[in-house]
């Protein structure tokens, strides 16, 4: 704006050399033709429907030459260029706006989040296109940086990276995190192997550590074979020491009668859910989408072998090092780490990236 200002003061001041030789006479018919031609102007526009809009540029040049002119000159020279009220009031506004921004007071906010946490949440992002900020957020914990996930949200709010969408509490859900520590929760799954084979996957989770068990597959899930699986999950309850007495599971025909049997003999009461309900199974449905988005859906699977093998790597990615929102980000099997603290550390850190899987799973750490 200013350059322009310059440019039209200079190309004025040499159009006024031009008048100088000029008469009076020549002057007032000059004048005289150039209100013609603004009064054609705004006719012709004004028929249109239109109006003429100046540059603030051309208002603020216009408002330096008629500032010392009296009212009488300003008002035959057209409504739309010679009005004191417009431009003067527009020179106006513009000093106030300038004096309003530079009086207004300075707000004191965060300092903004450390490049290498930028960077590093955009590559947490970009590595893997299922996290959310919430995810994102629980994995920056377990490696000791400390932010809000607002922050994380911002960063990628950003980028143009959507968020997860936020899920909301029920009642249900509420009397079930009251009565974690003593709730488990069990489900059968389908995979599908490339052969077109269906196989049965059995998982049971806790509430209160979110501790995953993938318990088998089979693709006969028969009553001996439920059975069986009954007793081993029994067996490994009773070696760690857990103290859960209520199962949760849905009314699958799958489960034979002697499943419930065996649970009931160990003290563990078991909970049918309602009828297509699978909000009353929410984390063991949460944990299955997870495994499905994570590893499943990005694997062809070979047979029951690999199945395995592939869910047991998983069982161990989510008790071991995945953070887990229902637990305030910690990891199943170990407590969440100290914050780093330390602005030296915070600022030149060094992760690198250990992958499960072929690159299915990531998982990151400090480079030691």
């Amino acid at each position: 704006m200013l350059f322009r200002l310059a440019y039209l003061a200079v190309t004025n001041g040499l159009a006024m050399l031009r008048l100088l030789p000029m008469s009076d006479l020549a002057k007032d018919a000059e004048i005289l033709a150039l209100r013609h031609q603004l009064a054609v102007l705004e006719r012709q526009l004004h028929g249109q429907g239109h109006r003429v809009r100046l540059a603030p540029t051309d208002r603020a040049f216009l408002a330096a030459l008629l500032h010392h002119l009296p009212a009488r000159y300003c008002t035959g020279c057209g409504r739309w260029c010679a009005q004191r009220r417009c431009c003067v009031g527009s020179h106006r506004d513009l000093i106030a706006a300038h004096h309003a921004r530079i009086s207004r007071p300075k707000r004191v906010r965060r300092p903004r989040t450390v490049r290498s946490i930028r960077l590093l949440v955009l590559r947490l992002a970009r590595e893997n296109s299922t996290w959310g900020y919430r995810r994102i957020h629980g994995e920056l914990l377990v490696l000791s940086i400390k932010v809000a996930p607002s922050t994380v949200g911002e960063i990628l709010h950003d980028a143009r990276i959507d968020p997860a969408p936020g899920r909301t509490s029920t009642s249900w859900a509420a009397f079930l995190r009251s009565q974690a520590e003593a709730i488990l929760a069990a489900d059968f799954f389908e995979v599908v192997t490339v052969t077109g084979q269906r196989m049965h996957v059995l998982a049971v989770i806790e509430h209160a550590t979110r501790i995953v068990r993938v318990l088998s597959a089979t693709a006969h899930p028969t009553a001996a074979w439920v059975t069986q699986t009954a007793r081993n999950l029994a067996m490994d309850l009773h070696d760690a020491g857990s103290q859960a007495r209520f199962l949760i599971r849905d009314r699958d025909g799958k489960y034979p009668a002697l499943f419930d049997t065996i649970l009931a003999d160990t003290g563990i009461t078991v909970v049918l859910t309602g009828v297509r309900i699978p909000r009353m199974n929410a984390i063991m449905e949460r944990w299955i989408q997870t495994c499905r988005r994570d590893l499943l859906d990005r694997t062809l699977t070979w047979n029951q072998a690999h199945l395995l093998h592939a869910l047991r790597q998983n069982e161990q990615h989510s008790n071991a090092h995945r953070p887990h929102r229902g637990i305030s980000n910690a990891k199943p099997l170990h407590a969440p780490p100290e914050p780093i603290t330390d602005r030296h550390k915070t600022t030149h850190r060094h992760v690198r990236r250990r992958d499960r899987l072929s690159g299915n799973l990531h998982e990151y750490e400090h480079a030691t």
